[in-house]
């Protein structure tokens, strides 16, 4: 009978891989077309990915927490009575096809000196994980741990691969330590964009923190995977962009009036709850049109200026995470189609039912402090971005009101916005003009609006 290999899809632009969280069937299980067959991770989301045909699980070709390429056979069908394969090693043609070496033959015959039994632990000290295959290959070799550690990787957040570690292994049999190098298609990788800054110097995973040693009673909790994602983008972030930050506060009056007018209409004829967010980002889309050059990214000593105006908002997930969904062609859309994206991304995050394609592309991200009763922050970029603005809690508070019969103390609704910006490409002048012109559209929204 016919057997169906199932691969690896494409999830997104800029995603070349994913690491297999969970399987949903066991070898012998039925399965049908559509259902759900195997969980992965990629660095921008999780998926549950379906099956592409109906039939019996024989073979599983990635085990749980190891990392698959796009395109890699994950797994295999049969539509009739073939024999379940016991084994989840791929077989040599599947071997052959995933260009997976199947012998037992060292890497290099030149390093037999260097082959003594080393069992390398999945994750190294730094958090960088290891696939199992260059894990493997290192065993074999007589590769520590130490020297994984020191290698730039060119995969995904700089992971070692395959070619990284035999790369490696030639050039120490011949004498030469392998150089920190940048892999050349980093300029498309992201956790969160298409797009990527390169790391010219030196690679982020070279900076190591402190060994912090527990003390009697202390709790020890390890980083769920998104968790170390988070915190390898924002210390590259960091690293790559030198921060500024710009702080100003707008008045919010008029909005917070014209919002409690119309909320309950709003709801009653869309079904939605109109917030604040889809204002603010009106605002945002309209300064950015002013200030094209905040709408940019950076590649090494290239700038790239957006076309499309993607406003990134950040948004927490159900595990304390932050996601950062992608409003498409923010300046495309007016009020309601703006109102109506936020609310889908937003419950799309909180129930886990992001895609790929959701948060990718972002040119430009808002993030909302107030949220938590923060008056302000200090936003990170969220590369290969050069802006990104914080939004803080909307307050009462008692203001000078000028009026041509002169001024006067009032109560007033303010809001702080603080725009940090890459100061490599972005200065001091435009980041602050920038954030000053989202101010002005915020606090001169026309009170009497109809939508």
């Amino acid at each position: 009978m016919a057997q169906i290999e199932i691969r690896l899809p494409k999830m997104g632009e800029s995603v070349t891989e994913a690491t297999i969280t969970n399987w949903l069937k066991n070898v012998g299980d039925q399965v049908a077309m559509d259902e759900p067959l195997v969980e992965v991770a990629t660095d921008k989301v999780d998926n549950e990915l379906p099956s592409e045909a109906a039939g019996t699980l024989i073979q599983i070709l990635f085990e749980k927490d190891q990392v698959a390429q796009v395109g890699d056979v994950i797994a295999i069908l049969s539509t009739g009575g073939d024999s379940i394969i016991e084994t989840s090693a791929p077989s040599k043609d599947i071997a052959e096809d995933l260009n997976i070496k199947t012998d037992t033959t060292p890497v290099s015959s030149t390093l037999s000196d260097h082959s003594a039994s080393i069992n390398l632990e999945k994750n190294g000290p730094s958090g960088k994980f290891y696939s199992p295959l260059v894990r493997s290959i290192a065993e074999k070799e007589g590769v520590s741990m130490q020297e994984l550690e020191q290698l730039n990787g060119s995969g995904q957040a700089g992971r070692v691969t395959k070619k990284d570690i035999l790369d490696f292994v030639q050039n120490r049999s011949t004498g030469h330590v392998q150089s920190a190098k940048v892999n050349e298609n980093n300029a498309s990788k992201t956790a969160t964009s298409t797009v990527s800054t390169p790391v010219e110097s030196s690679s982020v995973a070279h900076i190591k923190g402190p060994v912090v040693l527990p003390n009697p009673g202390d709790e020890i909790i390890e980083m769920d995977r998104m968790r170390k994602i988070i915190a390898e983008h924002m210390v590259m972030s960091k690293h790559v962009s030198p921060h500024v930050t710009s702080y100003v506060e707008a008045d919010m009056t008029a909005i917070v009036n014209w919002r409690n007018s119309v909320k309950k209409d709003f709801l009653k004829r869309e079904g939605e709850n109109i917030t604040f967010t889809p204002i603010i980002i009106e605002a945002i889309v309209k300064a950015i049109k002013d200030f094209p050059m905040i709408n940019i990214s950076v590649s090494g000593t290239t700038i790239i200026k957006r076309k499309d105006i993607n406003i990134g908002m950040a948004a927490a997930l159900p595990s304390g995470n932050l996601i950062v969904p992608v409003i498409k062609n923010a300046d495309r859309m007016n009020l309601v189609g703006l109102t109506k994206s936020v609310n889908e991304m937003a419950n799309n995050a909180r129930n886990n039912k992001l895609k790929p394609e959701d948060i990718q592309g972002g040119t430009f991200t808002v993030t909302n402090v107030g949220t938590f009763g923060n008056v302000m922050g200090t936003p990170i970029i969220n590369q290969p971005q050069v802006a990104i603005l914080a939004l803080g809690a909307i307050r009462k508070v008692p203001a000078v009101i000028e009026t041509p019969d002169g001024d006067f103390i009032g109560i007033r609704h303010k809001m702080y916005l603080s725009h940090s910006y890459d100061h490599r490409v972005v200065d001091g002048s435009l980041g602050g003009q920038f954030v000053r012109r989202v101010a002005d559209y915020l606090e001169q929204f026309d009170p009497n609006r109809e939508l």
